[in-house]
């Protein structure tokens, strides 16, 4: 049996309080319902500025009445410190996921980024510490690597951001050890290499690729690709964080106060990319007749990605239990 399967009964076994925020989003709905199916009592805090109710309305379709009725939202932001502080009344554990995520969007926007994603940042961290909050968990990014050359990524070695988003990220780690080291305050951060799965939104100008590309597919809408394709990243499975983010949540002191990176150690080239989703989607009876659009390189793109999770599993006993192309088989099925 895996350490996580363990993780999940003991948890069944003594239910917890949860806090998630940004719950009406990506993660934070594929949390949310992982951790209804064992029967956790979870909180949920979303202002909708880039989650979505429908999210919400798939999970309560996915879980008993019970199990839904041990689930209360706020309707709330980050940016108010008074939302924080309701939200985090009588949480054990803190899963802060609410950010503006997305590279364009911070740099056609560096001020709200800042504001979502360090002032708001601040914000639940100082609400949690407040209320004694027994372990806080915090979305961080694998941006934060910015132009470091090495490959595959290792934690204590990091470049300088390449661009606003990437900043507030970073930002957030130096908080979180500055509240370690001043009020003897414990965090965990994880370092996301590009996400995806179900609820993962196809649609907007900052749509992720995968979601983007397979929506398109499926639609017989054209697919660009930014760059000559050979760009790579090292995709990782929405279960995979899940994992993550559950183990963090439970961990001992001697995981606490570090950075984990959250993927599977492996890399995709955007080409691979396209053939994987074009092929899955065949498979299972949609015809894709274009080739993808060739365009220019992305500004504040790092070229290749690819993640070290020796920290991870050694800390946090964590085991990825999707390859990236189990994670597309499970994805393109969900968006078909």
């Amino acid at each position: 049996m895996m350490y996580y399967d363990k993780i999940k009964q003991q948890l069944i076994a003594a239910p917890k309080v949860w806090l998630i925020t940004g719950i009406a989003g990506f993660i934070g709905s594929n949390l949310l319902e992982t951790l209804l199916k064992l029967n956790q009592k979870v909180v949920g805090l979303d202002n909708f500025a880039t989650g979505y109710q429908h999210n919400l309305d798939e999970v309560k379709s996915l879980v008993s009445m019970e199990q839904w009725s041990r689930f209360s939202f706020i309707k709330g932001d980050i940016r108010n410190l008074e939302d924080c502080q309701k939200a985090v009344e009588g949480i054990d554990y803190v899963l802060h996921q609410a950010a503006l995520g997305s590279v364009p969007r911070s740099i056609a926007d560096p001020i709200t980024s800042n504001a979502t994603n360090i002032t708001g940042f601040l914000n639940i961290l100082v609400a949690a510490r407040d209320a004694a909050v027994k372990s806080f968990t915090y979305a961080a990014s694998s941006s934060t690597y910015g132009d470091h050359p090495a490959l595959p990524k290792v934690e204590e070695n990091i470049g300088s951001p390449l661009s606003p988003y990437a900043v507030t990220k970073l930002v957030n780690e130096l908080y979180a050890k500055v509240f370690a080291k001043t009020y003897g305050f414990n965090t965990i951060g994880l370092r996301y290499f590009n996400v995806f799965g179900k609820r993962q939104d196809p649609d907007g100008a900052y749509a992720a690729v995968i979601p983007k590309w397979t929506a398109a597919m499926i639609r017989g809408q054209q697919v660009f690709i930014n760059g000559d394709g050979e760009t790579s990243r090292d995709f990782c499975f929405i279960d995979n964080v899940v994992q993550m983010n559950i183990l963090a949540a439970t961990a001992g002191d001697d995981a606490k106060n570090r950075v984990y990176n959250v993927a599977v150690g492996d890399r995709t080239s955007l080409n691979e990319l396209f053939y994987a989703i074009k092929n899955t989607l065949v498979a299972n009876g949609v015809e894709v007749k274009l080739d993808p659009i060739y365009k220019d390189f992305r500004l504040g793109d790092v070229r290749h990605s690819q993640a070290d999770i020796s920290k991870a599993k050694q800390f946090l006993q964590y085991q990825p239990s999707h390859t990236f192309q189990q994670g597309i088989a499970e994805t393109v099925k969900w968006y078909i």
